[in-house]
């Protein structure tokens, strides 16, 4: 099937969402108001996993707007990407790494996105010129990757997404292309039934540069032959896919839930590559964020049931200062080690910070707010 067919077959009014599961929605208000802040969007696909039978299912809460989404606490940028953006679409954060924002549109518009601000709403952050974004990236030598993120690349025709590997592949210093994209659990068919796009990929890998494909499952459930049929193919034409589930409240956890998705990746050759803290981003911080304390609980717990391969993920924090791999609670908060950042003195820095037990993030001053910190 065509990509423009698979988008046009996409659920975005509550009306068709009452069509496609043949039942009226007893919070239809809610999810209408909701939907006209941030919209709703869904694939055919991502609808048959949902239950409608439980009010508490995962992958409803995942995808379908809630009252929750109306308590506005939080901000719309809690890692600091407007003060890293460089050009219109290019955030460079990290020394080695750089970011492009392909796109503002999704074929999923989950409730949990830390881009609330950006998807399926204003484009004014995406990339324009890609002249600019190539001629900026062969001038930083430094940088050795690029993550395509957006919205979700892989919404992009065909033809585009192969342009841009091309440019990206004529990069000497460039390694390695990261694409994060949420397509194989959301619209498999996007990848098993387009050759074209698989081709595109082997061709970037041809000049000797490796290819990811970034996902993120957050739910055994999502894990359906489907998708996992889309996974095979990335994996036969030679990409590597690794995954960053998100913890969210209501959805994973539990750690017996978390164990058993992280093993489900590993045993689909999946690299269970991050677990991330709900950011408290507007509109998703009520709905979706755990305290810490109760967030470690969790890893530690889920840790415990899974084997080396499928617990090698970190679970971390995009902090506006950096990445933080969050090691543990003890002691009255949590023990922290940088793993990225472009301050000198926080790199691979080892901390404890004292929290209250009902917090779920660093404060945005952080370390520069506490005495404590030397």
């Amino acid at each position: 099937m065509k990509l423009h067919s698979l988008l046009n077959d996409t659920i975005h009014t509550v009306k068709g969402l009452e069509r496609n599961i043949k039942r009226p929605l007893p919070d239809r208000a809610v999810i209408q108001h909701v939907a006209e802040q941030h919209p709703l969007r869904l694939t055919s696909h991502y609808l048959r996993l949902i239950n409608w039978d439980d009010p508490d299912d995962p992958i409803r809460r995942i995808a379908i707007p809630s009252e929750q989404e109306q308590k506005k606490s939080g901000s719309f940028d809690t890692s600091g990407e407007a003060q890293n953006t460089k050009l219109r679409g290019l955030q460079h954060k990290y020394r080695q790494t750089v970011l492009l924002l392909t796109t503002n549109v999704c074929s999923v518009y989950c409730r949990h996105c830390f881009r609330k601000r950006l998807v399926g709403l204003a484009d004014d952050e995406v990339v324009t010129d890609w002249d600019k974004a190539a001629d900026y990236i062969r001038r930083h030598e430094e940088v050795t990757n690029v993550l395509l993120s957006g919205g979700d690349p892989l919404v992009l025709e065909t033809a585009l997404i192969q342009e841009i590997l091309r440019r990206l592949a004529a990069v000497p210093h460039l390694r390695h292309v990261r694409i994060g994209t949420r397509v194989p659990v959301v619209l498999p068919e996007r990848i098993s039934g387009d050759p074209a796009l698989r081709e595109a990929f082997r061709e970037f890998l041809a000049c000797g540069k490796q290819l990811y494909i970034t996902t993120q499952y957050n739910h055994p459930r999502e894990l359906n032959p489907a998708s996992l049929g889309a996974v095979s193919c990335l994996l036969r034409s030679g990409v590597l896919v690794n995954n960053q589930t998100v913890l969210l409240k209501g959805v994973n956890d539990d750690p017996a839930v978390m164990a058993e998705l992280q093993a489900a990746l590993a045993s689909a050759g999946i690299i269970p590559y991050y677990v991330f803290q709900c950011r408290p981003v507007t509109a998703v911080k009520d709905g979706f964020q755990l305290p810490l304390r109760k967030a470690c609980k969790i890893i530690d717990e889920s840790r415990q049931q899974l084997d080396g391969l499928s617990k090698r993920f970190r679970f971390v924090m995009s902090h506006q200062t950096g990445k933080i791999e969050i090691l543990g609670w003890k002691n009255g908060g949590i023990y922290g080690k940088y793993l990225q950042t472009n301050s000198p003195e926080l790199h691979n820095r080892i901390f404890h910070k004292p929290l209250s037990k009902e917090a779920g993030w660093l404060g945005k001053d952080w370390p520069e707010e506490d005495p404590s910190w030397t």
